[in-house]
């Protein structure tokens, strides 16, 4: 996606203006209201302003979207297509949502306060990339013959869950969802999504369009509304043979409680993490090592499960590399999210900016230093901007250093030994993601070894692309991993078929 595609502010303004957001549920195909008519409001982070009112669905609404997609799921409308067919409505897809980046990225951006150049220019092509991707892979998965005894054949396929539910966060509401969507849809499954409460409106017309490209009645159905209500029906109905959780380690937790009290359905979650960027001595290019640091924690307002938080960095070095990271920030200004110059743009919205802010408070009060920012900035505006913070002279038992803050956030912790980086980078409950810096190899495999974390970058900080698999260890995953044809066999079932053969004459 090039620059040329990103609409400078009036043109999005202009666009706003013609846009008819989409707002009801989208349940076997059409759009509806939820049962009662029941609405909440939707509302702009970067001026506190209400963006529209969205079907509240309920436990009703559920039922009616499972039982849409478990007729969908028997009846083999999806799962009986032939791969190519399949493949070929998913690419179909793809382009559609490739070619409305502009307004699904405007949408996206009132809605959850990124900026611009990041849903037109990274979420919305990536959630097309990601689709196309397991689509291009339908028609490409072989099952296999095993090595059976003479006289019999025994063949491994694999067959489609049946209904898979997919709750998804507000941080990367499209890129999130298509994460979901691509594996399950692709191997034939149907669905029901629930998008955040607070960041509903982009998917509601990713599901239209999909509907446009071929995708047929009930395969895929859109809920809206609450997670104490909706995600908690979804996480108990007895017909959803599997859920995928993107979001925090409590409510991850609540899945499987729910799972275990209904139907043992499989649960997938990726949730929280703090994770560790770790710095060596031996490091030479400040300037680029300050731009991946800096990209770690602060993009996308550090709402970010694989966010970089913990900068663990050499003694030596440190004074350098925080100056660094200083001086890089010249290059994250914090705005109007519709601004293309703007880097950093709102919080979700208050209660999250105020949770972000307390914890900086806490920082304070344990003895850390702010080094930049830790105050709310642009109140005038209306919306919950905090600028990109830095904290100095942290210890790694401090509540700024254990605690998910899912803020732009950043605390230094110094080590002296290559030992002590990897028993601080590993001393956290969470183990999603890590990034080291180091100009000897030696060290970075050894590193990269022994940090437990399910996604590690060298020299960089990288989550991989779509063909390697996304996921975390200890409380920051469980169950599977996003991305990657490993995302396949997670929404499959494994069926063996053992076939005796009579003896010729």
């Amino acid at each position: 996606m090039t620059d040329t595609l990103i609409p400078d502010k009036a043109a999005s303004t202009a666009a706003l203006e013609r846009l008819d957001l989409r707002t009801q549920l989208f349940i076997d195909g059409r759009f509806r209201d939820a049962e009662g008519g029941a609405r909440f409001a939707t509302e702009n982070p970067a001026t506190g302003r209400q963006i529209a009112e969205v079907a509240r669905g309920g436990a009703a609404d559920v039922n009616a979207a499972v039982a849409a997609a478990r007729r969908a799921a028997d009846d083999g409308r999806w799962s009986r297509m032939s791969p190519g067919d399949r493949k070929r409505i998913l690419v179909r897809w793809a382009d559609s949502i490739e070619a409305n980046a502009r307004e699904l990225g405007i949408i996206e951006t009132i809605d959850a306060g990124k900026p611009i150049t990041d849903t037109v220019g990274l979420d919305m092509p990536e959630a097309a990339t990601c689709i196309r991707w397991h689509a291009e892979a339908t028609d490409k998965l072989y099952g296999q013959v095993a090595p059976s005894p003479e006289g019999t054949i025994a063949t491994i396929t694999r067959e489609p869950v049946g209904v898979v539910a997919g709750v998804i966060p507000w941080n990367y509401p499209a890129q999130m969802a298509a994460w979901k969507l691509g594996p399950a849809l692709a191997t034939g499954n149907t669905m029901v999504i629930k998008p955040a409460s607070t960041t509903s409106l982009s998917l509601l017309r990713i599901a239209e369009l999909g509907a446009e490209a071929g995708i047929p009645d009930g395969v895929l159905n859109v809920v809206t509304g609450p997670g104490d209500v909706v995600g908690e029906a979804l996480g108990r109905h007895p017909d959803i043979d599997c859920l995928a959780f993107t979001g925090s380690t409590e409510v991850g937790r609540n899945f499987l409680t729910w799972s275990a009290q209904s139907n043992l359905k499989r649960v997938l979650l990726e949730l929280g993490g703090k994770s560790p960027q770790v710095v060596f001595g031996d490091v030479t290019d400040f300037e680029d090592l300050a731009a991946n640091v800096a990209l770690a924690i602060f993009w996308n307002m550090g709402e970010n499960c694989s966010a970089g938080s913990r900068l663990v960095v050499h003694r030596s070095v440190k004074e350098r590399v925080v100056e660094a990271v200083r001086a890089e920030l010249a290059n994250w200004p914090v705005g109007d999210p519709l601004e293309p110059a703007t880097r950093i743009g709102a919080l979700i919205n208050r209660g999250h900016m105020e949770r972000v802010l307390r914890y900086v408070d806490i920082g304070r009060r344990e003895g850390a230093r702010v080094v930049v920012g830790g105050e709310r900035i642009l109140e005038e505006t209306g919306g919950y901007f905090v600028p990109p913070t830095i904290f100095d002279n942290v210890r790694n038992d401090m509540t700024i250093a254990r605690e998910e803050i899912f803020g732009p956030v950043l605390s230094v912790i110094e080590f002296d030994t290559e030992a002590e980086a990897v028993a601080l980078a590993n001393d956290t409950p969470y183990g999603l993601a890590a990034s080291l810096y180091t100009n000897d190899l030696n060290t970075a495999h050894r590193v990269a070894r022994d940090i437990k974390a399910g996604v590690v970058g060298v020299n960089a900080y990288a989550e991989g692309d779509m063909t390697t698999p996304f996921g975390g260890y200890k409380l920051s995953g469980f169950g599977g991993h996003d991305k990657s044809v490993h995302a396949h066999d997670q929404y499959t079932e494994t069926k063996t078929v053992w076939i005796q053969l009579k003896p010729a004459g």
